[in-house]
């Protein structure tokens, strides 16, 4: 069975102000969401799921689902505040979404296969999702409990314009995930200034250095894989979202600001010895339109890899 894709639109409103982030930035007016779609369709994925919130059902649809709709079947769920387990009441004063993994419980009723999921706003390239694609594919059928994440090499990441805040990977012999920590300040550095990082792991070519808790720059590998919220699933993994759900909310429920995001729980299915979750490398460069200036570069990046051959002139 071919895996879903599970895109994550449902914060597309709130962040941008309508569906600005549907800008084409492609040649013929593409938008990411629009190259990730096209990866994921020569990347083997069978089915597009997308979540979005129900008030701009009509504008996604006219705008975005219209363009698949012959080349890869397409479903919608909807993220809303008041979608909770029994008992549980969404506060008046909460605004915010319920987070990341929330979104992802929208997908239980409409997704029975292997699925990855992903930011509709990101950037995440062709190998990415060959690699997860094929990953998702090889499952053997009725797989529990064994999960993955593309981890994006951190040298591939970051910004010309200053620093980033990424989730630093650690991985055991068997390259599955320990650990995810998340460093607010990771940015390339100048090779002279190496000698004064205490760390001997800083990559002779492209070092690349984050600021830790005590202020101090430690040097890292170009290819440390950080997460750029590209995970495959399978069907159960709904089921322990479900469950931790709750334990969240009970601690969580006077907090309007708490979130419930995937690594919280992806963290807590690890720690606990739940499950695996293998980190898969991959070449290609992530890149997204988190301002408006960076809209030029985002165009430019697209049109060199269309002249490079990576992508047609025009997609669908």
């Amino acid at each position: 069975m071919k895996p879903t894709l599970f895109v994550l639109a449902a914060g597309m409103g709130s962040r941008y102000g309508g569906l600005k982030q549907l800008d084409g930035l492609g040649p013929n007016g593409e938008t990411i969401m629009d190259y990730s779609i096209f990866d994921a369709i020569r990347g083997g994925f069978g089915k597009i799921v997308f979540v979005i919130r129900k008030t701009f059902e009509e504008d996604f649809r006219k705008k975005i689902i219209s363009k698949y709709q012959n080349h890869i079947p397409v479903e919608l769920v909807f993220q809303d505040l008041n979608d909770l387990p029994e008992g549980f009441k969404c506060p008046e004063e909460r605004t915010k979404p319920w987070g990341t993994n929330h979104a992802v419980l929208m997908g239980k009723d409409v997704i029975n296969e292997p699925f990855a999921v992903i930011n509709a706003d990101d950037f995440y390239g062709r190998d990415s999702f060959a690699v997860l694609g094929k990953w998702l594919s090889q499952l053997a059928e009725g797989s529990t409990n064994k999960y993955c994440m593309v981890g994006f090499r951190v040298g591939n990441t970051l910004s010309e314009s200053g620093s980033v805040a990424r989730g630093i990977c650690s991985k055991d012999n068997n390259e599955n995930l320990t650990t995810v920590v998340e460093r607010t300040e990771i940015m390339r550095v100048d090779k002279a200034e190496v000698a004064k990082f205490d760390s001997e792991d800083a990559g002779e070519q492209h070092p690349v250095a984050y600021k830790d808790e005590q202020g101090k720059w430690v040097g890292i590998q170009a290819n440390t894989p950080v997460s750029m919220n590209m995970w495959g699933f399978t069907p159960d993994y709904f089921k322990h979202s479900t469950a931790y759900f709750i334990e969240f909310l009970k601690a969580n429920m006077s907090n309007i600001k708490a979130e419930y995001y995937i690594p919280l729980m992806v963290n807590k299915l690890i720690t606990e010895n739940t499950a695996t979750v293998k980190v898969l490398d991959t070449t290609s460069k992530w890149f997204g339109v988190t301002y408006a200036a960076d809209r030029q570069g985002v165009v430019d990046k697209i049109q060199a890899l269309i002249n490079a051959g990576e992508y047609p002139q025009k997609l669908f």
